[in-house]
């Protein structure tokens, strides 16, 4: 089975409207859906704004779905002039951008387990490259790989993007991908994620946000239809 959780409604719906064999379950506040889409076992959920939100999602899609992978598809902010709006970052690896323990000597980002600190979260090699070579079919679209900043605060000054990407070397912001990571990571549960940018590292170049979250569904509901006929 495939784990896909949405950062839109928009796009859970799209993915949705692709399967077969559907079946609905509401666990946690959370509406999980279940079918087949080329004859593979999917689990369809959208998570809610920020990292508490998207853990919780991410441990019950693991504890009641025992997923062979974990995908996480949304929008997120550009952080690099490399991406501009309707761009794609895949990620490579995702960070806790606001995970901050300096004043105890961590660095910033890290996280601290029993028995370990960890900064970043890898994504699984093989989803890297089969959301890409999906991805960078489509057209009129600049598809970048790259590490995923996510935090509890929607980062909007150019000043912070630009500190993040210097700190991380990142290339999009968001709220949710480096949670799915840490609980994925902790299952041991291979994940990925895809996000379509919203915003210009400068200035939003004027496209209606409820447009572009319209196109950008459609992009990222495409890649994870061929994602999952191609993984």
């Amino acid at each position: 089975m495939i784990g896909i959780i949405c950062a839109m409604q928009i796009e859970a719906d799209g993915i949705i409207a692709l399967a077969e064999n559907k079946a609905t379950e509401d666990i946690a506040g959370m509406k999980f859906t279940t079918g087949t889409i080329y004859g593979r076992e999917i689990a369809v959920v959208v998570c809610g704004v920020g990292k508490v939100n998207a853990a919780m999602c991410a441990v019950v899609l693991i504890e009641k779905y025992n997923p062979e992978a974990v995908i996480n598809s949304g929008v997120a902010g550009a952080l690099s002039p490399l991406v501009s709006i309707g761009d794609i970052v895949v990620g490579t690896k995702a960070v806790e951008h606001d995970m901050n323990i300096t004043a105890l000597g961590d660095k910033q980002g890290e996280v601290s387990f029993p028995d370990k600190k960890i900064m970043y979260f890898e994504c699984d090699k093989n989803i890297v490259n089969v959301l890409f070579n999906v991805c960078k079919n489509f057209p009129c679209t600049n598809v970048e790989q790259g590490t995923i900043a996510s935090g509890d605060m929607f980062v909007s000054e150019r000043k912070q993007r630009v500190k993040i990407n210097k700190e991380f070397d990142a290339l999009a912001c968001e709220m949710e991908g480096a949670a799915i990571g840490h609980v994925c990571y902790s299952y041991n549960i291979s994940y990925g994620i895809i996000r379509a940018i919203s915003d210009d590292l400068d200035e939003n170049k004027g496209m209606d946000f409820v447009k572009f979250c319209e196109l950008a569904s459609k992009k990222t509901v495409e890649a994870i239809s061929g994602f999952i006929k191609e993984f």
